[in-house]
């Protein structure tokens, strides 16, 4: 089984960053170089001011973020998730690849791809397979193609199991960061009224679209628009959905209100373990009530209301 390798390249400020990001994208397979303070190191640690020159030579404004990606984790998805959240994020950077050729990336995975039941309400069943679904769920039909929420990442299966409790037929559902579409269109089969999506990425808004078509939605009252959520989208909703990074909740969080009807709740993902205390810090500085957190192998994700 070969893996695709991922170089993100980013200024050495923005390392503790892009770092946080990529371990949204895989909790194992990635490590860092960073040369940044090797001469404060080598100093601390060996107390000497003998650098190896090919240590010295290294590039101490950069950092390399590598990351490793199983072909049953969808590559391509991946990809798109580290450039759309970098952008979102504002941090500089380069991203290249290797071991696998990008070709190879959309069909190596599928195989690993398989139906899968969600909470009590839901199963995700991939577009490629044609296989009887079980009584009494609601069936979602996807092709992730490129895009971030196949629904196999914990963050994405946090919201998905919390949210089957807080859709009604009145629900009108904002998509923050919508990626493959998963949660607004999970949203609408679940019985919801209205659904936004919203993206930075043209692909992703793009393949949000072409899921909402391929279950039967073309018709209803589901949209997406690409962009800056304050400045693409207006009216108010009762469900935000975001699953996004911690630092892009943290700046949500200072300007959802405005989307927020009377009574409306949040589910925010996307949060690594070590950093919850911070964002729930910040969910609550701006005048909102967390009312649940749940955690999912180190990811966390919470439900705030005004």
């Amino acid at each position: 089984m070969e893996w695709t390798e991922i170089i993100i390249t980013v200024p050495s400020e923005y390392t503790s960053a892009a770092s946080d990001i990529a371990t949204m994208t895989v909790p194992y397979g990635f490590y860092t170089e960073d040369y940044s303070s090797v001469l404060e190191d080598v100093d601390e640690i060996a107390h000497t001011d003998l650098i190896d020159e090919e240590l010295l030579a290294r590039d101490r404004t950069h950092s390399l973020i590598h990351i490793y990606i199983s072909p049953e984790e969808n590559p391509a998805e991946a990809v798109s998730f580290l450039s759309s959240r970098l952008d979102a994020d504002n941090i500089p950077y380069e991203l290249s690849t290797g071991v696998s050729r990008q070709e190879d990336w959309i069909n190596n995975w599928k195989k690993y791809f398989r139906p899968m039941p969600v909470g009590r309400k839901l199963y995700i069943r991939p577009a490629w397979i044609d296989e009887p679904s079980p009584a009494g769920r609601a069936v979602l039909t996807l092709e992730p193609g490129t895009s971030f929420g196949s629904g196999t990442h914990e963050t994405t299966r946090l919201v998905l199991e919390t949210m089957e409790d807080l859709i009604t037929p009145d629900t009108r559902v904002l998509d923050v960061g919508c990626g493959s579409g998963i949660l607004s269109v999970s949203a609408m089969l679940l019985g919801a009224k209205r659904a936004v999506g919203v993206d930075i990425d043209p692909l992703a808004v793009k393949t949000a679209e072409g899921n909402a078509d391929l279950n039967g939605l073309r018709g209803k009252d589901i949209s997406y628009v690409c962009g800056d959520l304050t400045e693409k989208t207006s009216g108010k909703f009762d469900l935000i959905l975001a699953n996004i990074t911690a630092d892009a909740i943290i700046r949500l969080v200072g300007g959802i209100s405005a989307f927020m009807e009377d009574g409306a709740v949040c589910v925010v993902s996307g949060i690594i373990e070590k950093r919850a205390p911070e964002v729930i810090g910040a969910i609550e500085a701006n005048g909102f009530r967390v009312t649940s957190q749940r955690e999912l192998n180190g990811w966390v994700s919470a439900v705030f209301t005004k």
